[in-house]
């Protein structure tokens, strides 16, 4: 067996730790969107990584940005903030209850600082992230900035807007990140709108492609790292929408149901 380096053993304990806060959550509040937070776990967790963000930048202006346009996959986003020690746990027990301030969406708000734009209708998410590039290139800075997007939303035509944009004006620091579990909302992707041949499209609008597993962290941070010759990155994160409960795993029901609890023990 090939030896697991102490940084991969951190991250694979993070991603766990983070499935079964998510389970635990969608169980307790009933709440949709389980299979949609599941598949991007890696992903979050690599960008954080990447990223400059940590609980001592978190509520800094002068830093790296993150949008992470898939909103709705906010259990993700909120239990990945708790394993990078920016959120109190017991925040996340009280997830969609009266009185909470996380919301079903991600949402701006003075308890989460790390959140650098609402999200939650698909499509602007890109656009924004754009705009954070662009203003930081105008100001002279040099901060990344980072947005996780859902495949389904690369059918809104407000999203390739933006990438042409962002490759015209060869935005280098700005990164998306696709989470390509390849189920939208209603039916598998290329049912719905084939995005094949994706990688091809990026770089027709001028953007570096790379496509990987995206549940290999390793892989991703490898993808985020790579020469970007001037142009905007995508990686388009291969993912199973669902990862980690089988009873879900690859279903479009999974986007709707809330986890059973008998599949705590098994996130």
């Amino acid at each position: 067996m090939i030896p697991t380096s102490a940084a991969s053993a951190d991250a694979l304990a993070r991603c766990a730790a983070a499935r079964r806060r998510v389970a635990a959550m969608s169980h307790r509040a009933n709440s949709a969107h389980l299979g949609s937070s599941l598949s991007c776990i890696e992903i979050v967790d690599a960008v954080f990584t990447h990223s400059d963000l940590s609980p001592q930048t978190a509520a800094s202006q002068n830093r790296d940005r993150i949008v992470f346009s898939k909103g709705h996959a906010a259990m993700a986003w909120y239990s990945l903030l708790e394993q990078h020690g920016m959120l109190d746990g017991a925040k996340l027990d009280v997830y969609l209850q009266s009185g909470t301030t996380l919301w079903g969406h991600v949402t701006l708000t003075k308890d989460v600082p790390a959140i650098d734009a609402s999200s939650g209708s698909l499509g602007h998410g890109l656009p924004l992230a754009v705009g954070f590039a662009l203003g930081h290139r105008l100001r002279k800075q040099d901060h990344g900035v980072y947005c996780i997007l859902s495949d389904g939303e690369c059918d809104e035509g407000s999203t390739w807007e933006a990438a042409m944009f962002a490759g015209a004006r060869k935005l280098e620091r700005l990164t998306a990140i696709i989470d390509y579990n390849h189920i939208q909302s209603l039916a598998a992707t290329r049912d719905v709108m084939d995005l094949e041949p994706f990688g091809d499209k990026w770089r027709a609008f001028g953007w570096t492609a790379i496509e990987v597993d995206g549940h290999d962290e390793d892989a991703l941070l490898a993808a985020l790292d790579a020469p970007r010759d001037g142009k905007p990155l995508v990686v388009l994160a291969h993912t199973v929408k669902g990862k980690g409960i089988p009873r879900i795993e690859n279903t479009v029901a999974s986007h709707y149901k809330p986890a059973l609890a008998s599949d705590l023990s098994e996130a």
